[in-house]
């Protein structure tokens, strides 16, 4: 596994360069590869970008998906055909993983329906991905607050996603793992132990606060990596661990306290709580 520089998980503002250089002072391996800003770099920018990159020591972990799959179809459709152009720009710049998440709830959609969109719409961004040989990773929410409200729940269990993945059928398709939703969804370490490296496109790495139920807590509300113990991290990683797994490992705290302070403070103490909690 290698560490990577997420900053909007860390509540960071910054341009691509400047996640470059903070991911480099503090001891970042990689860093997350924002598609949408690479693709408006001229050839000259682009190319000194990674020239940067490199002279660093620094690789692309993960980009996150620059087109919205989750509201009306023509919205979708006008993203999609501006995925090749992404994913273009993200194989030039050595990027193989890209991640999504997926809405636990729906207003408007029944469970079987949403499910139906989903297996179209994630099928057809797969498709383009693959044809740039970028792995797509998608994430369950497990937080009980973001169904909350919501008339229909979705998909919000490693079962239910692997079924998903299964319906939809495409070979570059996979999973982003987060300790966070793992322990939300009370999944058991048996669950991880089903699963293969090859499945897996990420991993995120975070802790809960004290003393506030799961259902009390907000998505946001987490702590850093072994900051209480809350969640059970050594299980976790080392479930993954025995899977074998290499890819990206990623810090996805969001508002911690602390994650307020300037950026090279957060990323110092994120990097810390890494150290610490990674053999």
């Amino acid at each position: 596994m290698f560490t990577c520089l997420v900053c909007r998980c860390l509540c960071i503002e910054a341009t691509q360069f400047e996640a470059i250089a903070l991911a480099h002072r503090h001891g970042f391996q990689a860093v997350e590869a924002r598609a949408d800003e690479l693709a408006r770099l001229s050839e000259d920018e682009l190319v000194r970008l990674l020239d940067e990159l490199h002279t660093k020591g620094l690789r692309f972990g993960l980009a996150g998906l620059p087109i919205d799959m989750r509201r009306d179809a023509q919205r979708f459709a006008d993203g999609l055909r501006l995925l090749p152009g992404y994913a273009r720009v993200l194989q030039r710049c050595g990027v193989t993983r890209l991640g999504a998440s997926i809405v636990p709830a729906h207003d408007e959609l029944a469970y079987g329906e949403n499910f139906q969109q989903h297996v179209e719409r994630l099928g057809a961004v797969a498709q383009v991905l693959g044809d740039y040989g970028i792995q797509f990773g998608f994430e369950y929410c497990a937080t009980p607050a973001l169904r909350r409200g919501k008339r229909h729940p979705f998909i919000s269990t490693l079962p239910q996603l692997r079924e998903l993945i299964a319906a939809i059928n495409a070979p570059n398709l996979g999973l982003v793992l987060d300790s966070w939703h793992w322990w939300m969804s009370g999944s058991p370490a048996a669950e991880l132990a089903s699963l293969t490296a090859g499945e897996i496109v990420s991993v995120d790495l975070d802790d809960a606060p004290l003393g506030i139920p799961r259902e009390e807590l907000g998505d946001r509300q987490r702590e850093l990596p072994g900051a209480t113990g809350v969640i059970d991290l050594p299980q976790f990683l080392g479930a993954i661990r025995r899977l074998g797994y290499d890819g990206p490992l990623r810090l996805e705290p969001f508002e911690f306290p602390g994650s307020s302070a300037p950026p090279d403070e957060v990323c110092a103490a994120a990097m810390d709580a890494l150290r610490r909690v990674l053999p």
